[in-house]
């Protein structure tokens, strides 16, 4: 790998360095990998510095309000045009894209086991698989729930979503975005966003990953209103960390698949697309440790709305009716008394896809184990299993901390359709209804 490089400057190789991150959810940044790179009171100038070229990468329509207008510019070895060949479709594997309505099956609450790791080299692009699709992609409405497994690194591969921003939430497994913004070193319990157009490879740090992956075909994640809890707690944008600029010039031949109407597309370059020098502005990747949410709840009784744990969320047209809500269930104190403490049972207009990254979820001890999904879809009803009822129910209320426990949801105002390979995988529990077979008729009209 060679770098282009004055003869005063000695450039890192981005493989090798430690990453590095600013600080801050939704900020404008600015970096650059090389001193003056980055041109000052001007984004186009006639000639960029270091023989650069300028381009912008727009996530929203120019004339979007400026709270939400979201661009960056960057200052590259190449444009994207050159990034840009003869593209053939390529073989998107079990990926789909709503709409997809390739399987008929009986509506019914749904659970699966975590999918097995296999044994077989592949990469990000070969191990991504489509649970649930909902709304269309093409009329940027709507989401897509898949898990990975990944093997092996991409290597002379690289990658970019046109149909969807991508929060990849890790279960097991180290994760490296080289992404043209830079690396991002992730571990489990992180999330990572990728934006629309972000071009990146997925490399393994320390051996085979499995997580969960979002598609996010309307607006951008971002932060939720705090309303009446003020200020603080929740999801702080300190904790948002995104890349310093990184860079390599590399000449030798790679792939480049796109995402873009439903398929999967791929072209040849001669050079490698993670080519920027030098970037600014309020478009671009970045993590977040869901370890450090701090989450607000009852502190005398009742059961606050799950929507009291959301991290990010997708705002539709409709104000209070989210694209997607991703939320989380961490590390917690339950204190409220004379309560019922779990989640209660209820039937909801949102369909609620989630999974569980690590430990036991308090609502359904038996059979949901990490790695493992549920998916209890637009009112169709759901809530603790007889264990957790009984639990609940009967023991105790003392002050409890819920340790070894996070769990997350994708929720969406979107029914969300089961793909084929989903409603036919060994992982599904036939028998997941009978979990609420233990709860028989209480009712005695003598004892109030």
């Amino acid at each position: 790998m060679t770098y282009n490089t004055a003869p005063d400057i000695v450039a890192k190789t981005r493989i090798d360095v430690t990453p590095g991150y600013m600080s801050g959810f939704g900020n404008s940044f600015e970096t650059e990998a090389l001193p003056g790179a980055l041109p000052r009171g001007r984004n186009s100038p006639q000639q960029c510095a270091y023989g650069l070229y300028a381009e912008q990468l727009s996530g929203s329509p120019f004339t979007a309000p400026r709270g939400s207008n979201e661009r960056s510019w960057l200052y590259r070895i190449r444009p994207s045009v050159k990034h840009s060949g003869r593209f053939v479709k390529a073989d998107a594997g079990l990926w789909r894209t709503a709409p997809c309505l390739e399987a008929d099956m009986p509506i019914a609450q749904l659970r699966w086991d975590p999918a097995p790791i296999p044994e077989a080299d592949q990469t990000f692009l070969q191990g991504v698989e489509t649970m649930t699709t909902a709304g269309d992609a093409g009329a940027q409405a709507g989401m897509a729930a898949h898990v990975y497994l990944i093997t092996t690194s991409m290597v002379d591969q690289h990658f970019y979503n046109a149909d969807g921003e991508m929060l990849f939430v890790l279960q097991t497994g180290d994760l490296r975005f080289v992404t043209e913004f830079g690396v991002i070193d992730a571990r489990p319990a992180e999330i990572v966003v990728i934006p629309r157009g972000v071009k990146f490879r997925v490399e393994l740090p320390s051996g085979p990953a499995r997580g969960y992956l979002c598609e996010n075909y309307g607006g951008a994640l971002t932060l939720p209103e705090r309303g009446p809890i003020g200020a603080n707690c929740l999801a702080n944008a300190r904790d948002f960390l995104t890349p310093i600029a990184a860079y390599e010039e590399k000449d030798t031949p790679t792939e480049l698949y796109v995402k873009w109407g439903g398929a999967l597309w791929v072209t040849e370059l001669a050079h490698s697309p993670i080519d920027v020098v030098a970037w600014h502005g309020n478009y671009a990747p970045y993590k977040y440790d869901l370890r450090t949410f701090s989450p607000v709840g009852a502190i005398a009784f009742d059961h606050p709305d799950p929507s009291i744990f959301t991290v990010l969320t997708s705002p539709s047209e409709t104000a209070g009716t989210a694209n997607i809500d991703f939320v989380i269930f961490p590390e917690r104190w339950a204190v409220a008394e004379n309560t019922f403490r779990p989640p209660w049972y209820h039937m909801n207009i949102m369909s609620e896809f989630m999974g569980l990254i690590e430990g036991v979820y308090d609502a359904r001890p038996q059979g949901f184990t990490p790695g493992g999904i549920s998916l209890h879809n637009c009112m169709l009803p759901h809530g603790p299993d007889r264990e957790a009822f009984d639990h609940a129910s009967f023991g105790e209320q003392k002050p409890v901390k819920m340790t070894n426990t996070l769990a997350f949801m994708f929720e969406t105002r979107f029914p969300q359709r089961v793909t084929a390979h989903a409603a036919g995988a060994p992982t599904l529990q036939t028998n997941y209804a009978d979990c609420w077979k233990g709860l028989e008729k209480r009712f005695d009209p003598t004892k109030p």
